[in-house]
């Protein structure tokens, strides 16, 4: 074939430069001998005609010698006819003359058209020999004729290796399909297309992309098939590995027990470039003072999938019944959104909070959520993945938690205020007593004969003041020992403590102890459930005086109220007992540990578990001998100045 031809004229016009002298030199001598025998012997015959033998071997150097050789062949031809006939003389030589130079002309015209084909053949080997890819022929039955340099570096067999031996047995190959219908279609189309897989030298299997045309000849019969082949290998096990993580990723997105969304929020990067266009550098201002943005942007974050735990928290059906916009499940009352585009924003890869989502007949769900943004280096704009976990069960469970300690921190209270019967019993009689007397002393006013109005009127004026006071001291028990839910209000601390005194005055009084208060007058508000913060207040207290009770002399109670820093008011009950010792300062806080002898053993631990829910802390201090302090924070009301 002249592909083949092609590849062995070794990729230059002519011979190798080592058989040009050679060649060249037969050539000439060919020549003088042809004109000699032509010149000097009697010889007839068309002696001439053999300068083509002389033309050909020239044409195997170059064109300039073809040329040459057949100018000589002509000049030779002409001359021996001229030197052996003269001008004059016509006849059977003159013929012989005419048909030499004329197959002399003949054969010098189609050397020059062999050359040039070869020429372009040897152009197509080079740019075959150029690609990268493998590239061969082979004849209809199989028997390889052109091995390109590609198929070489590859497959790592030569060409004189390659060239005669069947393709499919050389290389190993394996088709996706039957081998006849390939062969079938090749010939139905003209080419054929697909993915084999083969074996180079070094028995190392590759994938192949596969390319056949089938060539034809002058008759339009099969005369060759030209392959290529381009190493797919590594793409081809990049898409197998990436088809496995996606598949993989599918698993683990439809099993998780977690709720995921597949959102785009591509849209929302948009409007958050307009905003920066028009002006707007304080983007959390921005939305701080406007909802419309915020609206419009949750329309714009587009579900794109989920798994079925996510259609199980929303009551969803059907993946395609859920797949909208954000707006559609996310609760009015949600106030996370702007935080989140915020992050969105700035570039932070994750954001979490906890809001609610609606289902499909109107519920509201609570659920903690966290978003995964990201990152400019994935090339993906909007592409964000949420977790989504459904906390109602761990609600009710707070709840319960939360109902529990309210009802045990209420029997603790029934429990200070037993203790506290004797003195609560006198708070109450004393305001009694002066209410009876009062009365007394206005009956005996209004029996006078002229009855004294004046002292009659400071009688029940004294009278009214007492039974005020009465029911005050039975309104501060009575919501001492209220039940009800934990409420946060702005409290004035000062008055707070001034209430807690109040309530164990007398049992203080009773056992000797002396007050002193120490509170800083520009105190904030504090955030705090006033019932409980009172309870904490008064469990120190008469823990306090009942740690003094053997004191002998002086017994006092200091209390404390300062700012501790920007956002906490430190408070500290201190007394000046005995101290505790080591061994039990570190028990005191664990349930059930008392040092008293009918103590539950409860009080210290609910004090530490009420401050520690108002997002305080509550510890302890003490040396033997030195007394005992416990002190404890609460956070400052919101939009309070430092």
């Amino acid at each position: 074939m002249a592909t083949s031809v092609a590849r062995e004229i070794h990729f230059g016009p002519g011979a190798p430069p080592t058989g040009r002298i050679p060649l060249g030199l037969a050539a000439g001598l060919l020549a003088l001998a042809i004109f000699v025998v032509d010149t000097l012997t009697p010889l007839e015959g068309a002696v001439a005609v053999l300068y083509v033998v002389v033309v050909l071997l020239a044409a195997k150097i170059s064109r300039r010698d073809l040329m040459l050789a057949s100018a000589a062949s002509v000049v030779l031809t002409a001359a021996a006819y001229l030197m052996s006939h003269g001008w004059h003389h016509v006849g059977s030589p003159t013929i012989r003359a005419a048909v030499s130079l004329a197959a002399t002309g003949i054969v010098t015209f189609l050397s020059l058209q062999n050359q040039q084909a070869s020429e372009k053949l040897l152009a197509q080997a080079q740019l075959l020999d150029l690609s990268h890819d493998m590239i061969f022929v082979r004849d209809p039955a199989g028997p390889i004729t052109f091995w390109s340099r590609g198929a070489e570096e590859c497959y790592g067999w030569t060409g004189s290796e390659a060239i005669g031996r069947r393709a499919d047995d050389l290389l190993r190959t394996r088709y996706p399909s039957d081998r006849t219908g390939i062969e079938a279609e090749l010939l139905c189309r003209g080419w054929w297309v697909g993915v084999v897989r083969q074996r180079t030298k070094s028995g190392f299997e590759i994938v192949v992309e596969s390319r056949w045309a089938i060539q034809r000849d002058e008759r339009g019969r099969p005369s060759g098939v030209l392959e290529t082949h381009r190493d797919v290998t590594e793409r081809e096990a990049s898409h197998a590995a990436l088809t496995q993580s996606e598949r993989r990723y599918r698993r683990m997105f439809d099993a998780s027990r977690a709720g995921l969304q597949q959102q785009d929020w591509s849209q929302v990067r948009s409007e958050l470039r307009k905003l920066e266009r028009s002006g707007v550098q304080d983007l959390a201002s921005h939305l701080a003072h406007g909802t419309e943005f915020l609206e419009r942007a949750k329309a714009l974050v587009r579900i794109v999938d989920v798994n079925p735990a996510m259609l199980a928290i929303t009551g969803a059906g059907s993946v395609p019944t859920f797949l909208g916009s954000l707006k559609d499940i996310l609760s009015e009352t949600d106030q996370t959104f702007a935080e989140s585009v915020l992050a969105f924003a700035r570039g932070d890869r994750f954001f979490e909070g906890e809001t609610e989502v609606r289902t499909v007949d109107g519920r509201r769900v609570p659920v903690l959520f966290g978003l995964t943004f990201p990152g400019e280096e994935e090339g993906s704009d909007g592409e964000v993945l949420v977790f989504v976990v459904d906390v109602t069960e761990r609600d009710k469970a707070q709840n319960a938690l939360l109902a529990a300690q309210a009802d045990l921190a209420r029997a603790a209270r029934v429990a200070t205020l037993g203790e506290l019967t004797a003195s609560i019993a006198h708070e109450v009689n004393q305001p009694l007593a002066a209410i009876v007397t009062s009365g007394e002393a206005a009956l005996r006013w209004l029996r006078r004969d002229v009855p004294d109005l004046g002292e009659v009127s400071s009688a029940l004026t004294r009278t009214i003041d007492e039974g005020k006071r009465a029911s005050a001291i039975v309104t501060r028990i009575r919501t001492f020992l209220a039940k009800g839910q934990l409420s946060r209000d702005r409290l004035n601390p000062a008055e707070v403590i001034e209430d807690a005194v109040l309530l164990v005055e007398h049992e203080l009084a009773k056992n000797g102890v002396t007050v002193h208060m120490q509170i800083d007058a520009d105190l904030p508000e504090v955030l705090a459930d006033r019932v409980q913060f009172q309870q904490v207040l008064v469990n120190l207290m008469v823990n306090g005086a009942q740690a003094m009770a053997s004191i002998p002399g002086s017994r006092r109670l200091t209390l404390r109220a300062k700012r501790e820093a920007a956002d906490q008011v430190a408070f500290a009950v201190r007394d000046s007992g005995h101290g505790i010792a080591d061994d039990r300062l570190a028990r005191l806080f664990e349930p059930f540990f008392t040092t008293k002898n009918e103590g539950m053993g409860m009080g210290l631990a609910i004090c530490r578990s009420t401050v520690e829910a108002h997002g305080g802390r509550l510890t302890v201090q003490s040396r033997p001998g030195e007394g005992a302090t416990f002190a404890f924070t609460l956070p400052v009301a919101e939009g309070v100045s430092p």
